[in-house]
């Protein structure tokens, strides 16, 4: 960055282009300009050091907008200090610098900002600057959060015009149109769950990270090959109690909707109250079931014990009672307060062998999948975060419906599997038929009681996976019956090919939107404002709560200055106070 070498006579294409490169040598050669004239026809500068008689005067050429050399002072004096930041280096400055850098990546961090203008010129800027700088690149780019909210009822429209039979609403609040809630679900999905997936629903929220912040609340599913399938999302302003009670009405209306009956569903939650309580009054008739993934997580946070992590696993896929009682056993001698953690989370919400729904083998919900769509975007405006949603819907119902096309077998492949492993092992028990329903199967270790007639085995295995065990296979095989009519349909090829069998359309560029359609005057276009919550100074969670039933007792701090309770030494005003009183 030393090669600024300017000459008498040396010619730029205009005035920006000049002042762009006078700046940047003063930048990269360390030393400060201080600006006697600017204007679109000459600029006339010098060092700010006094008693250095660098300058430079620089003029535009007649009838044309070339700006040429004049007269230069090319020697520097004064001493260059590379420690520092400049006075040059603003925002805006910054902001052309990070812009491409910014295209490639949108997380690029300001941290990585600083190291990498440091690294080119050798000068150190405050992190608030390249924080702002990257705020101000992604608005350059991406357009700003309040245009965001702004266009997201047009936004709404097209998604209903393009895609009919979408739900996409945005709600307000207060006379100013205040941004509170919005709801999606495209019809794609909306018929892809109802004619396909597996009655499991996965609930969750990921923090938005935007300048004014806000929760994306979502709704996902499996489908017949056990991948993620996205249902419905929404963005709340916050994330409470009530915001889910309305995720989860605007979802039942979704399925009223689109069902002759709802399906008797199954719920996977990280298991916080104001979702429990959501689908207790919306879905009274659904199971709902904690996420393993979560509560291991969980458990590894605040024992940070791996063995307890693999012990508490094993306790959840145990498919007897008696088998769940050894393993919790276990964890009880590894440590009998994790043991005492646990237990106050009932075992009919994570474990197998007590839960009362079907969770067809899925102990965990997908939505740490689906927020990794977002990840990257979290830091845009609203409808920036939409946009990447529905672009990465398109891509993977594009793919996964020439994937089901070339599929051969009866059931997805993931389930094929597991029926064929299931037939395998059948192939060494021996069958003795009670009537036209009821088998034993005898292995080598033990001795099971399948029942055909209702699709169950006394090893739990066929109820808890919807799927045939190696019991079942030996005993519908004994008497010639199709193993795969006896497999539930949702595992199906066909099924999963009706899954995708719907678009997911494009939406035209925002320069295509009209601002109201046919009909409507400007009293009738509603803008909407963004809310007034907006991101507070300082470094946000980065993890959201663990469950929030446990109801434990909380670890009581202790100051080692006072010797009370509540509080810590650093934060202690024993001595403080006594200094108060003395005086």
């Amino acid at each position: 960055m030393e090669d600024y070498n300017f000459v008498v006579g040396q010619e730029f294409s205009d005035v920006k282009t000049f002042r762009r490169t006078i700046k940047e040598a003063a930048i990269a050669q360390h030393f400060e300009l201080r600006i006697i004239k600017s204007d679109l026809i000459r600029y006339f500068a010098k060092c700010a050091t006094e008693g250095c008689p660098w300058r430079i005067r620089a003029v535009k050429l007649p009838n044309v907008p070339t700006f040429t050399i004049r007269s230069l002072e090319s020697t520097h004096t004064c001493g260059k200090n590379a420690q520092h930041g400049h006075h040059q280096a603003s925002v805006d400055w910054i902001v052309n610098f990070i812009e491409e850098r910014l295209r490639d990546n949108m997380n690029y961090k300001p941290k990585d900002i600083l190291q990498d203008i440091h690294k080119q010129y050798g000068i150190t800027i405050p992190y608030k600057q390249a924080w702002r700088a990257k705020e101000r690149g992604l608005a350059a780019i991406y357009g700003s959060s309040e245009e965001g909210y702004c266009l997201l009822p047009a936004y709404c429209e097209q998604i209903k015009k393009t895609n009919p039979g979408s739900i996409a609403q945005v709600f307000t609040t207060g006379a100013d149109n205040r941004f509170h809630r919005l709801f999606v679900s495209f019809y794609a999905s909306i018929y892809g769950f109802v004619n396909g997936c597996l009655p499991l629903i996965g609930l969750g929220g990921i923090q938005l990270k935007s300048k004014y912040l806000g929760t994306l609340l979502s709704a996902t599913s499996f489908d017949a090959d056990g991948a993620l399938f996205p249902l419905a999302f929404g963005v709340v302003d916050v994330e409470n109690d009530e915001s889910w009670m309305w995720f989860l009405s605007e979802l039942h209306k979704l399925l009223e909707m689109n069902a002759e009956t709802v399906p008797q569903l199954t719920f996977l939650s990280d298991g916080q109250k104001g979702i429990v309580d959501a689908v207790k009054r919306k879905f009274p008739s659904a199971t709902h079931g904690f996420c393993m993934r979560h509560l291991s997580e969980s458990i590894g946070k605040e024992f940070k014990n791996s063995r307890l992590v693999n012990l508490l696993w094993k306790a959840a896929y145990s498919i007897t009672t008696i088998s769940f009682k050894e393993k919790m056993a276990e964890i009880e001698e590894v440590s009998a307060e994790a043991a005492k953690w646990i237990q106050q989370i009932p075992p009919s919400r994570w474990a197998l062998a007590y839960f009362e729904g079907t969770r067809y083998g899925h102990l965990s919900s997908n939505i740490e999948e689906f927020n990794r769509w977002i990840l990257e975007a979290r830091e845009l405006p609203i409808i920036q975060v939409i946009e990447r949603i529905h672009s990465k819907l398109m891509a993977v119902f594009d793919e996964r419906r020439a994937k089901g096309l070339s599929w051969m077998s009866v059931l997805a492949p993931s389930a094929e599997k597991r029926i064929m492993e299931s037939i395998n092992n059948a192939s060494g028990y021996q069958v003795l038929r009670s009537d036209e329903v009821e088998f034993e199967v005898l292995s080598a270790e033990r001795s099971d009681i399948v029942n055909i007639g209702t699709r169950c085995c006394s090893c739990r295995d066929w109820q808890l996976y919807g799927l045939p065990c190696s019991h079942a296979v030996a005993a519908l095989i004994s008497c010639r019956k199709d193993v795969y009519e006896f497999s539930d349909k949702c595992f199906t090829v066909d099924n999963y090919r009706e899954t995708y069998s719907q678009m997911i359309h494009p939406i035209p560029d925002k320069g295509e939107w009209s601002k109201a359609s046919e009909g409507s005057t400007d009293e009738d276009i509603r803008v909407v404002r963004p809310p007034k919550f907006r991101r507070p100074p300082g470094r946000p969670e980065k993890k959201r709560l663990c469950v929030e039933d446990l109801n434990r007792e909380k670890h009581t701090v202790h100051c080692s200055r006072c010797n009370q309770t509540g509080h810590y030494k650093t934060t202690c005003k024993a001595e403080i106070i006594k200094s108060i009183e003395q005086f």
